[in-house]
């Protein structure tokens, strides 16, 4: 692997430019025209096949044929778009689009993946390479979009895929170290978004109406009996309310109120059992008061799950590119959702966490947090993994 790692040194600071580039320009899910030009300019300077304006026109498609006459592809992905986050870091190249900032790090996962791409032109390549630059990972199912396009069938570009890795940036491993699990390694993730109607007052005269505020109080604090008294102890599930939107001022109860919020779990069966408990809840909560209510679900985010051979062939990569000590298993999964788990339900895959906190620091800033920046340590670490991958995965 020295000679990969030597070919992604000497291009460090360009790495690091692109990434900077990327993370001063963020561009939110589906609209990642600028970032989507970038991607295809450098391919194009590389001499890479690819095809743009996929789904929804932002995702890019590149293939790299091996050099030998070979029946195996591996394919490869890095998600593109930003969070709308105003930026609070300070950088010099902090994010200049006011509200919107690259708070997950897919400037740095972009960057990798351009970084392996330019390494493997380089090198002999004993399988055939597609790499997936997909936008709207942020909520948007880009992943979803790429696959019902047929990215990985060979239908768009290049064969079909026969496996296919992904990674993010982890702010809980130090820069050098990757971490993975067989199995379910992030959950399911689905909005949920509950209607209450009420019946309007004044204030001052709450008897003459149904207030759908202290309805949707009521509610909220009964979502939480979906974890602690529905589903068995020793599986996993969130139920979590991160919006309320109710009232147009002080001394008016409102007609309705909306509430809005995610599930995670970690299997379809707990999946079932949780929205029908939850539609329940919303729905008797709500009577009992004299006010309607309904729980309605998105089609959300599958269980991301590490197919075991895929999984099993990436632990071999990472002792042998960055050394035993530097593998790490994932005790537990995520409760965070990811799209890449659409392609794990068409092809054999395998996701991975990648440290991004300097070594001897104890903390770093979360993932979606203002202050979050990716690090840039982790460029050639990331580049150096997603390119052994490609050659041996």
């Amino acid at each position: 692997m020295a000679p990969l790692r030597e070919r992604i040194a000497a291009h460090r600071a360009e790495d690091i430019e692109t990434r900077h580039d990327l993370h001063r320009n963020p561009e939110l899910g589906y609209q990642e025209r600028r970032t989507h030009d970038l991607v295809c300019r450098r391919l194009s300077e590389l001499g890479i096949a690819h095809r743009g304006g996929l789904a929804g026109g932002t995702g890019v498609l590149a293939y790299l044929p091996a050099s030998t006459p070979s029946s195996r592809t591996v394919a490869l992905r890095a998600d593109m778009d930003a969070l709308p986050i105003q930026e609070e870091t300070g950088l010099d190249y902090a994010s200049a689009t006011p509200g919107v900032m690259h708070a997950c790090g897919h400037d740095g996962h972009t960057t990798m993946l351009l970084a392996a791409a330019r390494t493997l032109t380089q090198v002999e390549r004993p399988n055939h390479v597609l790499m997936l630059f997909q936008p709207a990972e942020e909520g948007g199912a880009g992943g979803k979009r790429l696959t019902q396009e047929g990215c990985l069938r060979g239908e768009i570009l290049g064969s079909r895929a026969d496996v296919i890795y992904g990674l993010h940036g982890y702010p809980g491993q130090t820069v050098g170290n990757v971490t993975v699990r067989t199995g379910p390694m992030m959950a399911s993730a689905h909005e949920i978004w509950i209607e209450i109607k009420g019946k309007g007052s004044h204030a001052a005269y709450p008897h003459y109406g149904i207030d759908p505020i202290v309805v949707a109080a009521h509610i909220v604090t009964a979502l939480q009996t979906v974890a602690s008294r529905t589903i068995n102890p020793l599986e996993s599930v969130v139920v979590t309310i991160g919006k309320v939107d109710a009232g147009v001022a002080h001394n008016v109860i409102p007609e309705s109120a909306r509430l809005k919020g995610t599930l995670r779990t970690l299997n379809e069966e707990t999946f079932e059992r949780a929205t029908s408990r939850i539609r329940d809840i919303v729905r008797n909560v709500a009577a009992a008061f004299g006010a309607e209510a309904e729980a309605t679900f998105n089609d959300g985010y599958p269980v991301t799950f590490n197919h075991a051979e895929p999984t099993e062939r990436f632990r071999q990569i990472a002792r042998e590119t960055l050394g035993d000590a530097h593998l790490h298993e994932e005790p537990t999964p995520s409760m965070g959702g990811e799209d890449f788990s659409f392609y794990g339900r068409e092809v054999p895959a395998c996701f991975f966490f990648l440290g991004i906190r300097p070594e001897g620091q104890e903390t770093y800033p979360n993932l979606h947090a203002p202050t979050f920046d990716f690090n840039d340590d982790a460029l050639p670490v990331g580049a150096e993994m997603l390119a052994s991958l490609a050659l041996r995965g």
